[in-house]
């Protein structure tokens, strides 16, 4: 008898983890060839197509401004948490691009200088600085962005021990490097660039940050894992099936598919998160 009401517990709480996220959404954004979004700390949303155009909505999903770049090229970083800036890295074109709150360029930069041979992902940092990963001798380095030198170059080859590291991104997150490597998982550094530790958490898509969690869908769940002990859990059905994924703001919650935006006032369950 006892088992029985430990696995009716179980249950019940698997069933209430995964409760369906049921109020209307605020805004449905349709957006062609939709590629990466990012909330700023005021809930706007900024979002870009595969060609880096970047477009910028309220935060009630009405469109506020629009921003095509001198040289076209798909993004493989779009960054709006920052208190200031809007940072954009492209792969293709090996630049990278500060643009103000209203999409008004502030810098840009080629990487293709003598100190980096294959930038394949990069992030904004504190104090001027922009993390790259160079691909081609597999380090992590700090460029100053405003005299353009290379600050300190940690290799990694040695010290994380695999073969193939296919990384997907790299981002800052309360002074702390996060490197995304979807089929491994994700590697945390300190700010200098030392290996902290490694969360055991394949299949994350893109970086989704609320307080000391990860977030991402997965099998049409929104999941969570504690950044602090690795801890996954499940916290409410996606309410979109056919959503791939998911980035929060401060009282906004976006979850995109292929071609639509649904934004969602953040519901209790994630806020509640601690």
């Amino acid at each position: 008898m006892k088992k029985l009401w430990v696995i009716f517990f179980l249950i019940s709480g698997l069933l209430k983890a995964q409760e369906a996220l049921t109020e209307d959404p605020i805004a449905t954004i349709p957006f062609q060839q939709l590629d990466l979004i990012s909330f700023d700390t005021k809930d706007q949303i900024f979002a870009s197509n595969t060609k880096g155009d970047i477009y910028l909505y309220d935060s009630k999903g009405s469109q506020k401004n629009y921003f095509s770049p001198p040289r076209q090229g798909k993004l493989n970083q779009l960054e709006a948490n920052w208190t200031v800036n809007i940072f954009s890295f492209s792969y293709d074109l090996q630049s990278y691009q500060i643009l103000d709150r209203f999409l008004n360029p502030i810098s840009d930069g080629s990487l293709m200088i003598p100190d980096i041979n294959l930038a394949k992902a990069a992030t904004l940092g504190n104090n001027n600085v922009v993390w790259i990963w160079d691909e081609s001798d597999f380090s992590l380095k700090r460029m100053d962005f405003l005299r353009k030198i290379i600050l300190d170059s940690q290799p990694l080859n040695l010290i994380l021990d695999i073969g193939i590291l296919d990384v997907k991104e790299i981002r800052e997150f309360k002074n702390m490097l996060f490197m995304n490597v979807p089929q491994t998982g994700v590697f945390i550094f300190d700010n200098q660039g030392n290996l902290i530790k490694k969360l055991e958490q394949q299949g994350i898509e893109r970086l989704c940050f609320w307080k000391e969690y990860l977030l991402w869908i997965e099998n049409e769940t929104i999941w969570s894992v504690s950044i602090e002990n690795g801890e996954k859990s499940p916290l409410m059905e996606s309410p979109i099936p056919e959503a791939t994924g998911i980035q929060i703001g401060q009282e906004n919650i976006a979850i995109y598919g292929q071609d639509k935006i649904y934004l969602y006032q953040l519901p209790e369950k994630i806020k509640t998160l601690n």
